[in-house]
């Protein structure tokens, strides 16, 4: 199946490196990234796993909980783990789903014939508390993923979701907002007392709220 933005992302029971887990129970509450990896023992699916335990204190501040994928079974998983540990510096603190079967990733629609019939390309997946899919891409197998990039987004969905504001182009946390469209100016002032910046007027730009 095809997932797309405000799908809700479906369930599933799967065996990881801790313990069978099952997904919906796993987030509950909770922001998560799940994501895919083509294959264990590869050399950029090292790099990325490594770097994204770094990012282990990064993830708990926002609340979001992450789940790896790969399509090898569980005890190449322990191995691989060692050699990620001993290459990049920081062991695994995350779930890693061993999906042999691929029942994960077809139900993600992880698998991209046209890329390989066997492995994963590069998805991730962004899923919010309501279990509703947030945000979704696809790199190639031959593309590290940029997990910075995906820790910038989870800044903009989370403060999208609780202000009526949108983030421009190569937006940091901390820097100026957008006041969405569907805001009339007459609300917005009740918001925004100080007034904001419009070169335009549907471009009305604030500082980020707190």
């Amino acid at each position: 199946m095809t997932l797309h933005i405000g799908d809700t992302a479906p369930d599933f029971e799967a065996v990881t490196t801790e313990g069978t887990i099952r997904f919906h129970d796993y987030i509950d509450g909770k922001w998560a990234v799940l994501f895919s990896h083509p294959k264990n023992f590869t050399p950029v699916c090292t790099t990325e796993l490594g770097y994204t335990a770094k990012l282990k204190d990064k993830f708990d501040a926002r609340g979001v909980v992450v789940m790896g994928l790969s399509v090898d079974d569980i005890g190449d998983h322990d191995q691989w783990a060692k050699d990620i540990e001993e290459t990049q510096g920081t062991a695994l603190n995350f779930p890693l789903i061993a999906d042999k079967d691929r029942k994960v990733a077809t139900l993600y629609d992880m698998i991209h014939p046209n890329a390989s019939d066997t492995m994963t390309v590069r998805t991730v997946f962004v899923i919010g508390p309501d279990k509703k899919v947030k945000m979704s891409l696809n790199y190639p197998a031959s593309t590290g993923r940029n997990f910075d990039e995906i820790l910038r987004v989870i800044d903009s969905l989370q403060l999208t979701s609780e202000h009526k504001v949108a983030t421009p182009v190569n937006w940091q946390d901390g820097d100026d907002v957008i006041i969405v469209p569907a805001v009339s100016d007459e609300d917005a002032r009740k918001t925004y007392p100080d007034g904001w910046k419009a070169p335009r007027p549907y471009l009305r730009i604030v500082p980020q709220p707190k």
